[in-house]
C-alpha cells in the first residue's frame, strides 16, 4: 500500500511545533525599497485580481516575478472558477496538502473545505493520511483518480470512466490541474520554509520517511 494511505507515526503536538519553531524562513517578505520594477508590478497585479496583499507561497514566489504572476493567474481560475464545487475542489487540495505535509496550505483550506460541505469525518481522514470509509460518490471517484494518478502515474479505464461520469471531463482536467498547482505551491512553501501565521500550531503531523 502506497504510504499515503498507510499508519503514520503519531507525533507530539510539541514535537510538531518544534519543528516548526526551528524552521527558518528562508524566502521572507522582500522589504518594498528593495523590490524590482517587475516584483512591485507583480504585487499591483496581484492585488487588483485578488483584493488582497501577497501572502504565503506568493512571498517566495516574487523571487520570479513572472512565474508568480503566471501562477496566481492559472490559480484564479482553479481556486475560484473551477467546474468543481468547493466541496470538490478544497477536498483535492486538501489530499495535496496532506501528501505534502503542507501545513500553511492544509491551515488555509481545512476551513474552506468544510464550509464548502466536505465532512469533517473526511477531513480528519485526510489529515490522518487514510481514505475515508464513507464518501459521497463523487468523492469516491475523485478520490479514487487523484489517488491512483498520485501512485501509478497513470490512471485505469475504470477509474477514469467513473471520474467522468460524475464530474464530467472537464472535471477530471480541473482535479488534474487542481493537484498540479497545489503541489507546486506545497513545492515553494516546503523548500521556502513559509511559515504559519503567528500563533498558529501545525495541524498534520509528518508522515514516516
Amino acid at each position: 500500500m502506497h504510504p499515503f494511505l498507510g499508519t503514520i507515526v503519531l507525533v507530539a503536538a510539541v514535537f510538531g511545533a518544534a519543528v516548526c519553531a526551528d524552521g527558518q524562513d528562508r524566502m521572507p517578505p522582500i522589504p518594498a525599497d528593495k523590490q524590482t520594477g517587475a516584483q512591485k508590478k507583480a504585487i499591483e497585479e496581484f492585488k487588483a485580481a485578488r483584493s488582497a496583499d501577497i501572502s504565503g507561497p506568493f512571498v517566495a514566489l516574487l523571487r520570479s516575478p513572472e512565474v508568480m504572476s503566471r501562477a496566481r493567474a492559472m490559480g484564479d481560475y482553479l481556486r475560484f472558477k473551477s467546474s468543481l464545487p468547493p466541496r470538490l475542489s478544497e477536498f483535492v487540495i486538501l489530499l495535496t496538502a496532506r501528501r505534502w505535509t503542507q501545513q500553511y496550505e492544509w491551515n488555509a483550506h481545512a476551513p474552506l473545505a468544510l464550509a464548502g460541505g466536505l465532512r469533517t469525518d473526511v477531513v480528519k481522514a485526510i489529515a490522518d493520511g487514510r481514505r475515508a470509509d464513507a464518501m459521497a460518490e463523487d468523492e469516491d471517484a475523485v478520490y479514487t483518480l487523484w489517488d491512483e494518478v498520485q501512485r501509478n502515474q497513470s490512471v485505469s479505464d475504470a477509474t477514469y470512466a467513473r471520474a467522468v461520469s460524475k464530474v464530467g471531463e472537464q472535471g477530471v482536467i480541473d482535479v488534474l490541474g487542481i493537484t498540479g498547482y497545489y503541489t507546486m505551491l506545497a513545492m515553494v512553501m516546503n523548500t521556502a520554509r513559509t511559515p504559519l501565521p503567528d500563533g498558529v500550531k501545525p495541524a498534520l503531523a509528518p508522515f514516516p520517511r
